[in-house]
């Protein structure tokens, strides 16, 4: 009897989570604003405690918060402004040196490998056709509309409409304590994962656009404020980051030494920051295996793509907290974490 149940639970293992996969695909435009939410009103949950303890009203803690979030959004909006300002005052000067480059280094690919390219067509300007140019506002379309429903689920989790210690206590944690300490594990580690994240990539953001700065490369706000947005990105972003910009750099810089320093300089600040002190500062407890890692960041960005992949270790951490809870899973926390796990 008990082989029949093990066998019928395993199958029904094997049938749901398919299904669940398939839901959180198909319903991604619900779920992507619903888990960034969550981590948002996580990070102002203390916050609205402390308002709490002063006696000040719900709702005048809530408002308080959307003001903060508000501030920060603005204040982005500014600094891409400033950025795009930057851009186009200098435009005519960079648009020709890099088509002279893109020019330079079509004739070497041409004449060594054989590589033919269209030479009635503008490079640059391809970027700028009416078919792109739709594909961008559908994606701003698409933003402003993830934007919004991500302020509306904030609400809701900040004005407990949606409670995150319920919920695990109603389904998953049976047990009132044991969801409680959960609830409180997970939150700690997310809002010190959020706050070390955005710390290491301010920082990161500062010092790639100080570097661009030093060695006279254009555009420092728009490359600070990539290397600090890309950032959030696991160990992709870092990547991503310095081979672009270096590509960059060659098209604005003659081949010398000083290319070579710049490249050396935007790598070194990735490593110090991401490698060296995201580490220290996130501590031995949230360590996470690499290959789990590697795993996270391709599934959710299969399921998610860009969001997925800014979410991929948040949500690792939490369903390694959750699978702490239960003895018979902690074996696979441990896998996840790559530290030993004493089982009950």
């Amino acid at each position: 009897m008990l082989d029949q149940r093990r066998t019928t639970n395993i199958l029904l293992f094997i049938i749901v989570i398919p299904l669940v996969f398939y839901l959180l695909k198909v319903l991604s435009f619900i779920f992507i604003p619903l888990i960034f939410s969550m981590f948002i009103a996580l990070l102002f949950l203390p916050l609205m405690r402390q308002l709490g303890r002063r006696k000040v009203p719900k709702i005048m803690s809530i408002i308080v918060v959307l003001l903060l979030v508000s501030t920060c959004v603005y204040l982005g909006i500014e600094l891409i402004k400033l950025s795009s300002k930057e851009i186009l005052a200098t435009k005519s000067e960079f648009i020709p040196k890099a088509e002279g480059k893109l020019a330079d280094l079509k004739v070497y690919l041409s004449d060594s490998f054989g590589i033919e390219f269209e030479q009635d067509k503008n490079f640059l300007a391809q970027f700028f056709e009416k078919e792109n140019l739709g594909s961008t506002f559908g994606f701003l379309r698409t933003f402003l509309t993830t934007l919004l429903m991500t302020a509306f689920f904030v609400v809701l989790w900040l004005g407990e409409s949606i409670n995150v210690h319920n919920l695990l206590n109603n389904t998953l944690l049976k047990q009132k304590h044991t969801s409680i300490k959960a609830f409180m594990k997970i939150e700690k580690d997310l809002i010190k994962f959020i706050k070390v994240k955005f710390l290491v990539s301010a920082l990161t953001g500062l010092f790639t656009g100080l570097m661009c700065v030093f060695f006279d490369v254009s555009f420092p706000i728009f490359w600070g404020l990539f290397a600090f947005a890309i950032n959030f990105v696991q160990m992709v972003g870092s990547f991503i980051s310095v081979i672009l910009l270096s590509i960059f750099a060659f098209v604005e810089l003659d081949p010398t030494s000083t290319l070579f320093f710049f490249i050396l300089s935007i790598t070194l600040v990735q490593v110090v920051f991401g490698a060296i002190l995201e580490p220290i500062f996130m501590g031995k407890s949230f360590s996470i295996n690499i290959i789990a890692v590697l795993v996270m960041l391709m599934f959710w960005g299969f399921l998610w793509g860009i969001p997925g992949l800014i979410m991929a270790i948040p949500i690792t951490v939490f369903i390694k907290i959750i699978l702490e809870q239960f003895p018979s899973t902690k074996i696979i926390a441990s896998l996840l974490s790559g530290n030993e796990t004493k089982l009950d």
